[in-house]
């Protein structure tokens, strides 16, 4: 099969999420979309993040009923903190069938060349990009544009969500039915999440 996979800690999981999720797989022809939560990423390593156990029962309640997406854990028990190239490694070994992608935003294709063993990644994996705020300043930072292992996906929705902001909405108590699945809504306030 044809995997792509948006790797992400999903704090909570929201709706752009969902929808660059389910505009690749179309676009790209993949046969599923994997999120896959992430326990420590790198680059936010000082960020406290909710218990993995949540956090992956949130996605799953996020694309229940999604047809070709598919919640992942595999990373939490694998070492910390979660390198993609250490991840995309474990995965040609334990799914050898299966051919993998890398779904990332304009704005981590600019930094890309910063991540572990980027050639490594770009040697087994093809980068599906979508946009992000700021592309055109993204694509002009970065040394793998025009790369042919890098595909831009123009037309994939550009949604201004980010879990930042959904965590200080519901700390705040202000709505945010309108980002989240309701699934993850309800989830949230049952586990009293992101309230102090």
């Amino acid at each position: 099969m044809k995997i792509g996979c948006l790797f992400g800690t999903f704090d909570p999981p929201h709706n752009g999420h969902v929808a660059v999720a389910e505009h690749m797989r179309t676009a790209c022809q993949l046969d599923q979309v994997w999120l896959v939560v992430t326990p420590q990423n790198p680059f936010k390593k000082d960020r406290p993040l909710s218990p993995d156990q949540h956090r992956l029962a949130m996605v799953r309640l996020a694309v229940q009923g999604k047809d070709g997406l598919m919640a992942s854990g595999f990373e939490i028990d694998l070492p910390k903190p979660n390198y993609t190239a250490d991840s995309f490694r474990f995965m040609r070994h334990r799914w050898p069938d299966h051919e993998f992608s890398l779904i990332i935003g304009s704005d981590n294709l600019a930094a890309f060349h910063t991540w572990k063993d980027p050639e490594e990644i770009l040697e087994h994996h093809p980068l599906l990009v979508y946009p992000r705020q700021g592309v055109k300043e993204h694509l002009a930072a970065t040394i793998y544009h025009g790369h042919p292992g890098v595909r831009l996906v123009a037309d994939a929705p550009l949604l201004p969500i980010s879990s930042t902001q959904v965590r200080a909405d519901i700390k705040a108590w202000r709505p945010v039915e309108d980002r989240i699945s309701p699934a993850v809504h309800s989830y949230i306030r049952q586990h009293r999440l992101y309230n102090p």
